[in-house]
């Protein structure tokens, strides 16, 4: 695996939870020669602000853009009902013309779930998880539902309408630990985190990435779909704490996911970011 694509990936908090901002930015990246553009899926409770929606922003830039890849980094798959989610991604990849990455996830942040009466249970998101991307993943393929689990039920129906990638968009599942790596290996792709939390230094190492690499390359030999396409995104800040993109393309990255968020700076700081382009002299 080598690294080929680079992606603008948002925080949509603060001065960036105006979805205008955003579709600001996604026109500075398909004018800059950027292939994707990734939103994170957050209520912004957590750092005392509000959040754009990721399905409805998206949606805002697939209409008036032509090339940029789609991507949720990631859509918190425990705290939404999946057959929403199946209803939405279907109808983004078709205004989108197949454009659409559906990265998933648990979810992180405790105050949107207890601030509705949710458990943040890590046990409990990781099983409402794992039943919610059985439903979605049947659901954009077009079968008919057949589950009955824990926490979920999904018994008969067909959901529309049909995305435009068959048998559906890709999957990409966020993850940290080694568990998560393995689950990722199943689906289409694995977002990797390499920031810490403040988004201020690198948490994870070229060397780290490999390692991780590495097990999720183990896991698809053992599942049998070694020769399948994989995708390794890495979200991170291109020189931050010397971090080089092509040290991540060498250990494995697919995708670098050029990380933007209010931390960062301004719109207007955030758009010459993007206008500069993407760190390919890196890669």
């Amino acid at each position: 695996m080598r690294l080929t694509r680079y992606a603008i990936d948002i925080a949509p908090l603060g001065e960036l939870s105006d979805p205008r901002a955003i579709m600001r930015l996604a026109h500075a990246a398909e004018r800059s020669g950027w292939d994707g553009l990734s939103i994170w899926d957050s209520l912004g409770l957590s750092m005392g602000t509000s959040a754009a929606d990721p399905l409805v922003t998206l949606a805002a830039v697939a209409a008036q853009t032509e090339r940029l890849r789609l991507i949720t980094s990631i859509v918190a798959v425990a705290r939404r009902r999946p057959q929403l989610v199946v209803q939405a991604a279907a109808c983004l990849d078709l205004i989108s013309d197949g454009r659409l990455i559906l990265g998933v996830g648990a979810g992180e942040d405790r105050p949107d779930f207890e601030a509705f009466g949710e458990t943040h249970d890590r046990s409990v998101r990781i099983a409402r998880m794992d039943e919610g991307l059985e439903i979605i993943d049947a659901g954009l393929r077009g079968r008919e539902l057949d589950h009955t689990g824990e926490y979920l039920v999904a018994i008969g129906a067909v959901l529309g309408p049909r995305p435009v990638q068959r048998p559906r968009p890709p999957m990409w599942l966020g993850a940290l630990r080694p568990e998560g790596v393995r689950k990722a290996a199943r689906w289409d792709g694995w977002i990797a985190v390499a920031m810490s939390e403040d988004g201020g230094s690198m948490s994870m190492s070229p060397a780290d990435l490999a390692g991780q690499v590495s097990i999720a390359l183990d896991e698809r030999e053992t599942l049998g779909i070694v020769g399948e396409p994989f995708d390794v995104a890495v979200l991170g800040v291109a020189g931050l704490d010397g971090a080089r993109v092509a040290d991540f393309s060498e250990a494995g990255a697919t995708w670098w996911l050029e990380s933007l968020s209010p931390m960062r700076g301004s719109v207007d700081e955030l758009e010459a970011v993007v206008l500069a382009g993407p760190p390919r002299s890196e890669g």
